[in-house]
């Protein structure tokens, strides 16, 4: 016997019904509990809806301003892949270049150029949408998307970024596709953008590209 139980009662359906939905709940008191650096911590209390009316749940969320990754990927398939230190989990990752959307007014391809030229020295002639994600919502609003970059060539020497702090000893290297899947699925890899970067590109490459989105397609943690 296979699938699920009928007595269950779950229904099949087809893939293309499955669509996430901005649904807005009553936020009846919201207060900043936390002032960081870069996110702010809030508590919010929230109706949700009930067999008996309305319930209220508080809730406290990181409220982030977003990020973007960038999969730059050569003209024989290899992933460009940087090593920074990550002081939370004490450990050094390998990672696709990536960053916050912390300039105000920047839109996010925008970011994710400025980015793949700072982390990397590289530009791409080739910009489109592998997947988007967000990172944690159970508690942050973090949006995350991943841009496939093809088409890369050299930053001019007297245009590079200097890099600091934890960027500055980053170490680049390039990686075939393939064997990135390797070291994704075989746990030496732990970096969220990484994982999910590189698993959406191997299934966009196996579906010819067919999957990719252009790279201004509407933001995902736009909530209008």
């Amino acid at each position: 016997m296979s699938g699920f139980p009928d007595e269950l009662g779950v229904p099949v359906v087809a893939g293309a019904e499955l669509h996430d939905a901005v649904v807005q709940r009553r936020v009846t008191s919201a207060e900043t509990v936390f002032e960081g650096r870069v996110w702010d911590v809030v508590r919010e209390v929230v109706e949700l809806p009930g067999e008996d009316g309305p319930t209220s749940v508080t809730r406290d969320l990181q409220r982030h301003p977003g990020a973007v990754t960038v999969l730059a990927l050569d003209d024989d398939e290899h992933v460009l892949f940087v090593k920074q230190y990550r002081h939370p989990v004490r450990r050094e990752l390998w990672e696709l270049p990536a960053g916050l959307l912390d300039v105000d007014g920047e839109p996010p391809l925008t970011a994710a150029q400025r980015e793949l030229a700072e982390e990397a020295d590289l530009r791409a002639e080739r910009w489109d949408v592998v997947v988007d994600w967000f990172n944690s919502p159970g508690g942050s609003s973090e949006a995350n998307r991943i841009y496939l970059a093809r088409g890369l060539s050299a930053v001019p020497a007297g245009q590079r970024h200097t890099r600091e702090d934890e960027e500055r000893d980053m170490v680049p290297v390039r990686v075939p596709l393939a064997e990135a899947v390797e070291a994704v699925l075989a746990g030496r890899l732990g970096n969220p953008g990484t994982v999910i970067g590189v698993l959406a590109a191997a299934a966009a490459r196996s579906a010819g590209w067919s999957t990719l989105r252009p790279a201004d397609a509407a933001w995902p943690g736009d909530l209008s």
